[in-house]
């Protein structure tokens, strides 16, 4: 077999946009499932206890099931509903709800390791449950897990690629396509696995830089 790189390299910006869509897709959903997650801790750690039972339910399901699987019922399963959702819109919620449940339990890590004099402090201030989660722990928790959310968001770049099956053009998905017109697999494929590899080394430098410089946290690029 002779490898012809010459024949697949025109594909090459097609595959740059791709790579685009799945740094896209995986920050929308990661800045949600941050939310969810912010949400989720702090009623498992602070929320009374009838709201604990049904945070700790989602957390639960959407840990103990596969992603994929996840994506295929809100893709395949809500139609049977009268709820139609394209195949974008199934994988950002899917992706966003995923990653929810897992920072639900990372931040909640965050949030038990506040030091008990802040939060009296802020009890003593007159802090509201919500006003105390937001300018006390909150802070806290993004300085001391950064290294944690950043590989979180890393490794769901990577898990972007899952999006192809439904036919979105991310990266995966203009691979394949290409992959279908030219048939050159393992040129194909072997790019797609550099940029990929490319995709995670700016990540983690521009993940690094940003919690340097925003919140003064002390962590290596690699």
């Amino acid at each position: 077999m002779t490898l012809q790189y010459g024949q697949v390299l025109h594909y090459l910006p097609d595959l740059l946009v791709g790579a685009g869509m799945a740094l896209w897709i995986a920050l929308v959903a990661f800045a949600g499932g941050l939310l969810i997650g912010l949400f989720g801790a702090a009623v498992l750690t602070q929320g009374p206890f009838w709201a604990r039972i049904p945070m700790l339910g989602y957390v639960r399901f959407f840990t103990y099931t596969p992603q994929l699987v996840q994506i295929f019922f809100l893709f395949f399963a809500l139609p049977e509903f009268g709820v139609i959702l394209s195949p974008i819109a199934a994988v950002l919620i899917g992706m966003t709800l995923n990653a929810g449940a897992y920072l639900t339990e990372i931040e909640r890590a965050g949030f038990a390791s506040v030091p008990q004099a802040e939060l009296d402090a802020a009890e003593t201030l007159g802090f509201s449950r919500a006003q105390t989660v937001w300018y006390v722990i909150a802070p806290h928790v993004v300085r001391t897990l950064y290294p944690a959310l950043s590989n979180h968001y890393i490794i769901m770049t990577l898990g972007t690629s899952m999006a192809a099956i439904f036919g979105v053009e991310e990266l995966t998905g203009r691979a394949l396509n290409a992959n279908a017109i030219s048939f050159r697999s393992v040129e194909i494929f072997s790019i797609t696995a550099l940029i990929y590899i490319a995709l995670t080394i700016i990540a983690s430098v521009l993940l690094w830089g940003l919690g340097s410089w925003l919140f003064r946290v002390k962590a290596r690029a690699f």
